[in-house]
Formats: C-alpha cells, structure tokens, sequence
C-alpha cells in the first residue's frame, strides 16, 4: 500500500519565461513550502529550488524545470509531500489531513457518518460530515461538539442536520 500524501500546493500556471509557476496554497504559509528539498508534481518528483510570496500564493522554481513552455505543462498538477514528511505535531495539534476518513459517532457510540471535508472561513475549522445515505453537514470542530478522540470524531448529534 503506497504512502499516504499531503496536498501543499496546485500550480495555477506559469511564471515569467524562466521556468518558475505560480501556486495556489493549501499550505499554511511559503515558509512551510520552503522545508522540502524534493516534492511531488503529478507524477513526477521535482527538486524545489526556490519559493517567494507571489501575488495571493506563491511562486516557485524547480532545478528541472527550465523555461516556460515546461513550467505551463505544470498547470493543474498538485504539490505533494509523503505524509511522513510533516513536521511532528504538538499535543492537541493535527493535519486536516489526518481527518479526511475518520468515523464519526456520538458519545454513545452511535456511527454518525465520516469527515469528508475540512474548512476553515476564518473562524475556526469545520467538519463536513457524510452521514449514512450520502447527505451531509457541517459541523464546528470545537470542544464538546465534535471532539477527536482515539482515531475518531465524537460528535454532538444536535449538531447534524
């Protein structure tokens, strides 16, 4: 089973003439782009050989990438990492990530459905919750509304609609 892998970044398109691409972020800053010496594009592994704030993303040049024709052959591919390559987490720290899949339930036990999606509009994440059936909702991920606990998300089922 191969390596589960993180989305930091879609490249959006090219750069100027000499290669570089313009990326749509999903990571949480240019800084945490720049740890990575080797990411994945597609389907290929590319050396990142410089990040900069650029625009409402980033721009980014990669050592076999050389000109602009190449870099626009890059249009709609994601930027991936293996999951094994995030920095370790701090206590009550997670990867949105680490949600995507996980069973939610009420406190009793109840299966509710799974985290299908995670959002954050600026006030704090939110969890889209599948339920049995296919509907969804979306619930704050805050204490005592859905909690993650042991490899799920325990949920207040008030809170499904």
């Amino acid at each position: 089973m191969p390596e589960p892998t993180v989305t930091l970044a879609a490249i959006i398109g090219a750069h100027g003439i000499g290669g570089e691409v313009r990326l749509k972020l999903f990571a949480e800053s240019v800084e945490s782009l720049k740890r990575y010496d080797t990411v994945q594009v597609g389907e290929r592994q590319l050396t990142l050989k410089s990040v900069k704030p650029g625009g409402n993303g980033a721009i980014a040049g990669f050592a076999e990438i050389g000109d602009r024709t190449a870099a626009e052959g890059l249009r709609g591919s994601l930027v991936t990492v293996p999951r094994s390559a995030l920095p370790p987490l701090e206590e009550g720290e997670y990867y949105h990530a680490d949600l995507l899949g996980l069973p939610c339930e009420s406190e009793a036990g109840e299966a509710l459905g799974s985290v299908v999606a995670v959002e954050n509009f600026g006030a704090g994440d939110i969890l889209e919750i599948e339920k049995p059936g296919g509907k969804r909702s979306m619930v704050p991920f805050r204490s005592g509304i859905a909690d993650l606990a042991e490899g799920r998300i325990v949920v207040d089922p008030v809170f499904l609609a």
